[in-house]
């Protein structure tokens, strides 16, 4: 991810400014927009919990999770959550 001024670069600015005005970290904030399906709404995709762990693995691994591959099905869904 490229910084200009320190300041991530971000696909979705308008989720980062969104996130950002929540209270959200200027890092938390870019990772969350950077992520391919960032403001799909609608339900579309599937639950956690219908997911496999490989696919809970791979978006923990999208937007940063830290430890991911320590963890179960059960911890990445949290993870993923509280992220």
């Amino acid at each position: 991810m490229a910084k200009k001024n320190n300041i991530p670069q971000v696909k979705n600015e308008e989720q980062y400014e969104a996130l950002r005005d929540k209270g959200y970290s200027k890092q938390k904030s870019a990772r969350i927009a950077n992520t391919p399906d960032s403001g799909i709404k609608g339900g579309k995709s599937s639950k956690y919990e219908e997911r496999t762990k490989q696919e809970l693995y791979e978006k923990a691994q999208q937007v940063g999770i830290k430890g991911r591959s320590k963890m179960n099905k059960e911890e990445l869904i949290e993870a993923l959550r509280n992220n």
